[in-house]
């Protein structure tokens, strides 16, 4: 006898349909005028030894793919014969057939996404690397269908303007804003052929400008008398005449604000792993810098970064001495990195080893905040 639990139901046949609809192909032929595949689902039923004991429970499963076929509207259903010459022979389900897209829709229950499939990509007539992509993707062109002509008015508008250096918020598509262009950013990118990660500048349309903020001694930079900070464009503060004689970048914004100004010098905001961005300033690569930053990995790693620009540049309070000094205050870094950082000195890279190890306690970090202020002071250079 056969298990019961193993004989195909309703839900397999649609199972075995439904991986056509998933991987695109059965709406793709639909919409390109091809005769609809040919889906042939062999049964898996009772046997002859059932037909004795279970025979109820075979009819009633024979009933119940007969009756899933909506009347042939959903599949065809091919009957072979089991039975012999002792039990008698008996007609049950074999195959499930489906052979067009109208059988193929019901069974899914999709006629309603087939047809605004079809609908989109003759939208897109006009337009081949919508109607490409719709091809390439038809279940997520479909989640997109009240969408559609909106997604179509941003792409001809961020095509027609390529290399504009207009912002974004510029746009002027009908029903297209900003927030819709970021919404489907993924998408308009596949479209034009650009990666999504730097979509906007990929296009030549602007981006919003990168700043430094900085802190900095009399007759440093040729401003107003009386100003001490100032945020500047980064490119802009490229071009300026800068001349300290030494720099300190800071991770910490608060920190930032509280160490003193060394002379003649600059002390730099380096936000995190924003620190590329005042590091990347050329007026840094012939003066003494500084790089104080956490104490965990995450800061070793921002001074790997640093150094990307200004192989000179010296880290402070990022030392063991500092580190095991202010063992009461320690803290736990959420998500620490363990990436190879080639630009550490042979006494940073041999910290940072005993910190991605554990050797002194799980994830330990000391955050830059947390440093004794009269201890940060002694080992800063704020003058000659």
């Amino acid at each position: 006898m056969s298990d019961p639990s193993r004989w195909t139901t309703p839900a397999g046949i649609a199972a075995k349909v439904r991986r056509g609809w998933d991987d695109g192909s059965l709406l793709r032929a639909f919409v390109s005028g091809d005769p609809c595949p040919v889906i042939e689902v062999p049964l898996r039923g009772p046997v002859a030894a059932d037909l004795g004991e279970h025979f109820d429970r075979a009819r009633a499963w024979a009933d119940g793919i007969r009756a899933a076929s909506q009347g042939g509207r959903a599949y065809e259903v091919v009957s072979g014969r089991i039975g012999g010459r002792l039990a008698g022979a008996t007609e049950l389900p074999a195959r499930a057939v489906v052979e067009t897209y109208d059988r193929a829709w019901r069974l899914l229950g999709a006629a309603t996404e087939a047809a605004a499939f079809r609908s989109l990509v003759e939208a897109a007539h006009t337009e081949p690397r919508a109607r490409e992509w719709a091809l390439r993707a038809p279940i997520a062109a479909i989640a997109l269908a009240d969408e559609w002509l909106t997604v179509l008015a941003a792409l001809r508008w961020l095509d027609a303007r390529r290399d504009s250096g207009l912002y974004l918020r510029q746009v002027t598509a009908p029903g297209v804003d900003t927030k819709f262009i970021e919404r489907h950013r993924g998408v308009l990118a596949a479209m034009l052929g650009v990666p999504a990660r730097g979509f906007t500048a990929a296009l030549g349309y602007a981006t919003k400008p990168s700043t430094v903020r900085m802190r900095f001694a009399p007759g440093v930079l040729a401003m107003p008398s009386g100003l001490s900070e100032a945020v500047l464009r980064t490119d802009e503060l490229r071009r300026l005449r800068v001349r300290p004689r030494r720099a300190l970048i800071v991770e910490n914004e608060i920190t930032y604000l509280s160490v003193p100004v060394p002379d003649d010098g600059v002390v730099l905001w380096g936000k995190g792993y924003d620190a590329d961005e005042p590091a990347s300033l050329d007026w840094l690569a012939g003066i003494d810098v500084d790089y104080w930053g956490d104490l965990d990995t995450h800061g070793f790693g921002i001074l790997h970064r640093v150094r990307a620009w200004l192989p000179h540049a010296r880290s402070v309070l990022m030392d063991r001495e500092t580190l095991l000094a202010h063992e009461d205050r320690w803290g736990e870094e959420p998500s620490p990195t363990a990436a190879a950082l080639t630009t550490l000195d042979a006494a940073e890279t041999a910290l940072y080893t005993d910190l991605v190890t554990d050797r002194y306690g799980v994830r330990v970090r000391l955050e830059q905040e947390r440093i004794d202020w009269d201890w940060a002071l002694s080992h800063l250079v704020t003058g000659d």
